[in-house]
């Protein structure tokens, strides 16, 4: 019988849109001290590349406060700065659509009842969930 607790998530996601806005979708990549636990690859509507950016670091947080195995740390990896820096605090958040996601990832991460943090990632290494946007867009 495995025993082993889980302490921590990495998360990589990305967002895109095909025009901006455009048609759009978001992708995740969650893996636990493993490895790779679920993938979310999922077309979102018609928006912009920013409000992608947010929806999926949404849809992770959210899978992530359905499972009973409560992580202690989330580290998110984007390939989008100014979410990142938003995030985090460093730059301010403007646009309203943008607000609303802010103020719903920040309820989010409360319900985890853990660390959250956000790092930025160049799109190389973030290619996984990036694919997983580009199959979205495409199916």
């Amino acid at each position: 019988m495995n025993t082993t607790k889980i302490e921590k998530y990495t998360v990589f996601t990305d967002g895109g849109s095909r025009g901006n806005p455009g048609p759009a979708a978001i992708g995740c990549v969650i893996k636990n001290e493993i490895s790779i636990v679920h993938e979310i690859s999922v077309k979102i509507g018609i928006t912009t590349n920013n409000v992608a950016e947010y929806s999926a670091v949404v849809a992770a947080l959210t899978w992530l406060n359905k499972i009973s195995s409560c992580p202690k740390d989330i580290s998110f990896y984007c390939d989008s700065q100014l979410i990142v820096q938003q995030l985090k605090g460093s730059y301010k958040v403007k646009d309203a659509k943008m607000k609303d996601l802010f103020f719903h990832v920040k309820k989010l991460e409360k319900e985890t009842k853990n660390t959250v943090s956000y790092h930025f990632v160049p799109r190389e290494q973030n290619t996984r969930a990036d694919l997983l946007v580009n199959n979205a867009l495409d199916s």
